[in-house]
């Protein structure tokens, strides 16, 4: 199934080189643009969006709280952020408000088709020049937090095992690969560890897996 990409970004050439990129993609439907924060939530509000490719540093909203309006608006959109910046209140900052990965704009233009298509497939992804950054703020709050529990919110060995994978950032396609089963066994396990966990994404099931050591 193809998706439509939404890409806000201030620079136009940076913004012309991204819709390129992805021009020639099989999986891309729709290249939609936007030269602002604010531009970019009236697209997102009136097409069908599937993921964006986020510029932090725009002018008047920054990209850090468009990406809370937009998951706030359809948390189901997918959130990439494009950025020169790897400040680690920055990085937190975007993990916080539901940014699906985080990517340096040094990255390989074939690396970012590779990453938007492991992320449409449900996966999350840091460029690992920030990695440190969420590996010791998951560390912070693993040490700050209350011994762990005894129980493993009832978590199956599959799905403990499925729940290790997925923080090490395999998608679905992914983790069927590794485990030999099928996709749709994949995600019913998926969706029967969010309930678990009682988290709304994969990215925050990783996090709550890291910090309170389920995996």
């Amino acid at each position: 199934m193809k998706s439509s990409i939404l890409i806000i970004e201030d620079h136009e050439l940076t913004r012309f080189g991204l819709k390129t990129a992805f021009e020639s993609c099989e999986f891309v439907d729709k290249i939609y643009e936007a030269e602002s924060a604010e531009k970019g939530l009236e697209i997102a509000a009136s097409n069908d969006v599937n993921l964006i490719i986020m510029d932090l540093g725009l002018p008047g909203m920054n990209g850090i709280e468009a990406t809370r309006q937009i998951k706030d608006m359809n948390k189901d959109i997918k959130i990439v952020v494009l950025t020169s910046h790897n400040d680690e209140q920055e990085v937190l900052n975007s993990l916080k408000a539901g940014a699906n990965a985080y990517c340096s704009k040094e990255i390989n233009p074939k690396r970012l088709i590779q990453v938007v298509q492991s992320v449409l497939d449900g996966a999350a992804w840091f460029d690992p020049s920030i990695s440190h950054i969420v590996l010791e703020a998951a560390t912070k709050s693993q040490e700050a937090a209350l011994p762990k529990p005894e129980k493993n919110y009832g978590l199956t060995s599959r799905e403990t095992q499925i729940l290790k994978l997925i923080t090490e950032g395999y998608s679905n396609i992914e983790i069927a690969k590794e485990l030999f089963v099928s996709i749709n066994t994949t995600k019913a396990h998926v969706a029967s560890i969010l309930q678990k966990l009682e988290v709304d994404d994969r990215l925050q099931a990783a996090l709550k897996a890291l910090k309170e050591r389920l995996v």
